[in-house]
């Protein structure tokens, strides 16, 4: 999906019950940051529940902020919802510039991305653009533990807010977020405060961009990697409190020598794993093992990237995925001293790693 100018930008905002995810809105529907905001609260039940709420209650509220932000609380088919304000949008009836969804009755992020996959009048007018999660630092474990929606938030977030770091120690700040790393490396993590966060840390973040640039935070490969260790970056580690100041999507460099009892605790159904290898994959093999793995395994892969070093073609191909839908781009051409690599991340429901791993390995070219 590469964004065209007339293209509305989507962001979807999930994230655990009580973490400040009303607060942030509250915030971008009252701020001056000059950004005309439609935001949709989005009320669905689970499907078979709200079928007779449905029937009679289709009335949708549409309020328009001091600061030129619309507020539309709705219920129903969110195709439908997107389409009605594009109508309203295309008649001038209604002015904004981005789109931002609020899940609160379907905690499931998935459904909603595919909604940009499937749906053609959704997927040409509005650009879907990322899926942030708000992660509460107090009850972060605990909601983790007992909610398997909690873990899908994280496993299909571009970027995830960790709120409520104030409440707890640095050291319980730290093992939530190297547990939040084991489950989604290619996240940036933030933290934010009352919901205070800089506009540019939920806009704009070209999540589902295929040209977009793979990044996996360095600590992950080299908890998978332990020979990597030591090409680690050692950094200044900021406090986990400097509110000020987080910027530091990779700036954890030291050594965890500490608090390391969440590892043993938590074995989360959501993992991440990386494939990596300098030999080429053969075109034809790879296209069969993937369409064979996302019809077998499609429903567990909850986001899959990768940057592919294709025989034969001196152009690196970049690939994506939700669920069993799936994009792939050509992207630039490899430098003259770069060497052709193929990269790929996947974040999913107890995945066979190894099986997998194989499989790709069994894709290259020979």
């Amino acid at each position: 999906m590469t964004p065209t100018e007339s293209q509305v930008p989507v962001t979807v905002l999930t994230g655990f019950l009580g973490a400040g995810k009303t607060t942030l809105l509250n915030r971008l529907l009252k701020e001056e940051h000059g950004h005309k905001i439609a935001v949709i609260e989005n009320e669905f039940g689970p499907e078979g529940i709200d079928n007779e709420l449905l029937v009679t209650e289709t009335s949708e509220q549409i309020v328009e902020m001091n600061n030129g932000c619309i507020c539309c609380t709705v219920r129903g088919d969110l195709s439908r919802i997107l389409n009605d304000l594009r109508d309203k949008r295309e008649r001038k009836e209604l002015s904004f510039e981005r789109v931002i969804i609020e899940t609160t009755g379907m905690a499931n992020p998935g459904p909603v991305a595919q909604t940009f996959f499937m749906d053609d009048g959704v997927s040409s007018y509005y650009l879907l653009d990322a899926v942030v999660t708000v992660v509460d630092a107090k009850h972060g474990h605990a909601t983790l533990d007992a909610q398997p929606e909690a873990q899908n938030q994280v496993g299909f977030a571009d970027r995830i807010l960790m709120s409520k770091t104030d409440l707890v120690s640095s050291d319980e700040v730290e093992s939530l977020r190297e547990r939040l790393l084991r489950m989604n490396p290619r996240a940036p993590i933030k933290y934010v405060h009352m919901g205070q966060v800089p506009i540019k840390d939920v806009l704009d973040i070209r999540g589902f961009n295929l040209n977009a640039i793979l990044e996996i935070d360095p600590e992950f490969l080299a908890a998978e990697h332990p020979d990597a260790a030591k090409t680690k970056q050692h950094t200044d580690h900021k406090p986990a409190h400097d509110h000020g100041q987080h910027d530091h999507d990779h700036d954890h460099g030291h050594e965890h020598g500490h608090d390391h009892h969440h590892h043993h605790h938590h074995d989360d159904a959501i993992k991440a794993f990386v494939f990596q290898s300098k030999q080429p994959f053969d075109p034809a093999k790879l296209e069969d093992y993937l369409g064979a793995l996302t019809q077998v395994y499609g429903t567990d892969m909850l986001r899959y990237k990768g940057v592919l070093f294709m025989d034969g073609s001196n152009r690196r191909m970049i690939f994506q995925g939700v669920h069993m839908l799936m994009g792939a781009d050509v992207g630039r051409p490899w430098g003259k001293d770069e060497r052709p690599y193929s990269k790929i991340v996947f974040i999913g429901r107890n995945l066979p790693k190894e099986a997998i791993l194989k499989g790709l390995e069994a894709c290259l070219a020979r």
